[in-house]
């Protein structure tokens, strides 16, 4: 098990971020707080993700002409691709929440979402 946890410690901090930005999620009441939640849950992701795609020992996926395919080992670049655009989906998605948190403490006065339920309940 330690051996295990040595070799792969990017997946136990992977889940321990994950974890942490559920929780976050779910425990605050605080607007701001769960976004920033949904962040550390994304980078959570982000992280397992490129650690499943890391190969030991694997080069750039650029194969000389005189070599067989077949020879090399190589790392697949779509994993992390895919990380790069999530990134910037997340990035946009933050901005729009902070705009909407913006506009609701702008309308309400709060950002607690216990607050904000009275609040609505009562209009």
């Amino acid at each position: 098990m330690i051996e295990y946890l040595d070799t792969h410690y990017t997946y136990v901090l992977a889940f321990v971020l994950l974890a942490i930005g559920l929780y976050m999620m779910i425990a605050n009441e605080n607007l701001v707080k769960k976004v920033i939640g949904v962040n550390l849950f994304q980078t959570a992701i982000f992280l397992f993700f490129v650690s499943v795609a890391y190969v030991e020992g694997g080069d750039a996926p650029i194969v000389p002409a005189e070599t067989n395919p077949g020879e090399l080992l190589v790392a697949s670049p779509l994993p992390h691709v895919i990380v790069l655009t999530a990134i910037v989906v997340g990035v946009a998605l933050t901005a729009v929440a902070l705009a909407l948190i913006v506009r609701i403490y702008a309308e309400y006065g709060t950002l607690r979402e216990d607050t904000l339920r009275e609040v609505r309940a009562d209009e």
